[in-house]
Formats: structure tokens, sequence, C-alpha cells
């Protein structure tokens, strides 16, 4: 089994196919191609279709996924805002790969999901769903996963919103041998390989935690018996002057996915925006459905937390006894994240290679990551999402 990535930052996408088709092929040495993935900058938006036909014609995938990006990762590099293409080819004997286009369309008052192919795997396989969709022309994301869940209990999912365009038709998709401008790419995975994942939200819990006990679809009222403001103000009080700079543009809700647990640590909170407070009322506004009885902490996000929090879910991941050690991934890192993020280039790609032997990586900057946490499949923001490829025994 063998995983290549190969970066180009030529601006003529003839070029830049060439580079990478050729650096591909060379290492791959006659072996087939199983599965690719191609990310590329809005620069090569425009030829798109030649994207696939290059790659078509000098490697012969058998699966072909890609999308258009607002930046791109690949091998050392996190390429932000200028041109580049990022080419991730994966030999993986073995292994069964079924390709899927979904679309929606408005049912009554709500969403189909449509396109599943026929021949999907059954759940005894138990596969695994890498996924790529654009954010304007389709239904919510969540509209999917829960789709999914309902088609496949407990599957792991993820992948990444595309983000090449900042309006609906704008972005690429790249299925097979076609160009879409909506839907759901992604492919399941069974057989000789499997996707490990690692999820990293970035953010720190901050003060006490409290339980809902009173609420409004995403509308918090009270928080253990008193205004949710309330709360908040007595915590925002406790932290240092520096810390209160930061949470008046950083500060989330930590849900707590799993109430049945003694005790919650990094990964047992789903993070969501506080999007908006009410003075009057002392309510605070989430970006998810709450419900009484709920545990929640409040979470502030800054680039030393985001870059801990991934660096110690690496090193769980490293020494944690596993099958197989990872021989590629694919990164889907959130577009607030980077280098105006972290005050230094290339963090989570470097953060992923130091701590998992320099294996190859590809990826882009997505406009929304989706990755499992706590068991469940999730949309998430400023998080960077991870899937591993890992020998089965």
């Amino acid at each position: 089994m063998q995983v290549l990535t190969a970066l180009s930052t030529t601006v003529v996408t003839e070029d830049a196919l060439e580079e990478v088709c050729r650096t591909v092929a060379a290492g791959l040495a006659g072996r087939p191609v199983d599965l690719a993935f191609v990310f590329f900058s809005p620069d090569h938006s425009d030829s798109a279709d030649l994207i696939v036909s290059k790659i078509r014609e000098r490697l012969r995938p058998a699966v072909l996924l890609g999308c258009s990006a607002e930046s791109v990762i690949g091998g050392t590099q996190e390429v932000e805002g200028q041109p580049a293409l990022c080419l991730w080819a994966g030999h993986l004997p073995g292994t069964t790969f079924t390709p899927f286009h979904l679309e929606y369309v408005e049912a009554g008052e709500g969403t189909r999901i449509s396109g599943w192919p026929d021949q999907m795997p059954g759940l005894e396989h138990n596969p695994s769903f890498l996924v790529l969709a654009e954010p304007f022309t389709t239904a919510p994301a969540e509209a999917f996963l829960e789709d999914l869940a309902t088609r496949y209990p407990g599957a792991t999912a993820i992948g990444g919103m595309a983000s090449g365009g900042q309006e609906p038709g704008a972005n690429r998709l790249i299925f097979n041998d076609t160009v879409v401008d909506s839907g759901v790419i992604g492919v399941a995975m069974t057989g000789a390989v499997s996707i490990r994942t690692i999820v990293s939200q970035g953010c720190r819990p901050i003060g006490d935690r409290f339980m809902i006990t009173q609420a409004d679809q995403n509308v918090i009222h009270e928080l253990s018996g008193k205004p949710a403001l309330d709360c908040l103000r007595e915590v925002f009080g406790l932290l240092s002057p520096a810390e209160q700079r930061q949470a008046e543009r950083a500060l989330h809700m930590g849900i707590v996915i799993d109430e049945h647990k003694d005790q919650f640590d990094r990964g047992d909170f789903l993070i969501r925006n506080l999007v908006g407070v009410d003075q009057k009322t002392g309510s605070l506004a989430v970006a998810d459905y709450v419900r009484v009885g709920q545990t929640v902490q409040f979470q502030l996000r800054d680039g030393a937390s985001a870059s801990e929090d991934l660096r110690a879910l690496l090193t769980g991941e490293r020494t944690v006894a596993h099958a197989g050690d990872p021989i590629g991934a694919l990164l889907f890192s959130c577009n607030g994240r980077g280098q105006r993020f972290f005050r230094i280039p290339h963090h989570d790609v470097t953060a992923v290679r130091e701590q998992l032997g320099g294996i190859p990586v590809g990826g882009f900057f997505a406009m929304g990551e989706i990755g499992p946490v706590g068991g469940n499949n999730f949309l998430h923001g400023y998080t960077a999402s991870i899937a591993l490829f890992c020998k089965n025994d």
C-alpha cells in the first residue's frame, strides 16, 4: 500500500497538472491508483474540466474526487491565498470504494436526498465515508449527516466544505469524470484500509460547568437556575485581562455530547459559536439547538489553545496501540485557521507530519469541517479534521 502527494504552485493549470502527475506517477512506479483527490485554488477553477481529463489520462484513478479551495494543503505546505494544486493518490489494494454524488430535492416542508448508489456496502462491512460538499447550493450539511446516521448508524464521516467560491455556483467539485457545482460528493470505503479520525476543535474550557435549566431551540434562558448571561458574566469576571480580550472576540459554548460519562475531558464537548445576547432577558443564543438538562461550559479559542489541542490529540493517536501506523492523511482545516490565526505558516500540516512520522498529507482550508466527536458526526467550524489511512490486519 502506498499514498503519495504532490503540490504545484505554478499559475498555469496545464503546467501544474503536468508537475503533480509526473511526481505521483514516478513514485507509484506503475502501481495503479485506487483513490485520488485533487484540491485546487480558484485560479484553476475555470480549468476544472482539464484537471479531470489530465489526471484521468495520466493516472487512470479508479475513483477521483476533489474541489476548489481558498487555500490548498500539500506535502509540507499550506499555500494560503495563492495559486496551488495538490494531487493526493493512493494505491490501496484490497479496498472497495463506492463513490456517490448526492443532490437535495425540496419535498414539502423538508428536503429529500437523492443519488445514493444501489450498490452501497452493507452495515456489516463497517464503511467509512470521505465527504466533500458545496456550501451554498445544498441543504445544510446536517441534513446529509442525519441521513447518513439513519442509513449507517455509527459510521465515521470526515471531510470538508469547498471554499473556492463565495456564492452559489462558484465552487467546483470533481466527481470521477465530471465537474459539478452542487451537492455532496464522497466515497464509502471498506476492506483492507480503515479511516481513523482526529477532530481538533481548538478550544479550552473556562469557568465552571452549568446545566441548561431553561431553553427554547437555540436560545438558552437559564443555566443552573440563573439567567444565562449572569453566568457568563461570572465566568468573564474571573478571567485575566488578556483572556477577557480574547473572550470578547472568540468565546464559544461547549455542549457535552454524552451525559452518561462520569467526567468530561477533551473531545467530550461539541463546540458551538455564541451568536447573540439579549440584555433584557439575560438569554444567550447558540449556533445549534440545545435542550434542558444538557451540561455546558464556556470555551475560549486562541492560537495557543488550538495548537496545544491539535498536538495533544496527535500525540494521543501516536501513543495508542493500533493495528497499523497511518500511511497517509487528508487534512481539512478551517479557513479561519492558518497563518493569520497561528501567526506562523504551515501550522496544522507541520503538526500532523511531526507527530505522525512525516506521512504524505493533502487537503485544503474548508468553509466548514465534517468529523466525528463523541461517536457522532458533526459539521464544525474553526476545526482541523484529519482522516488517517491505516492498513487493517
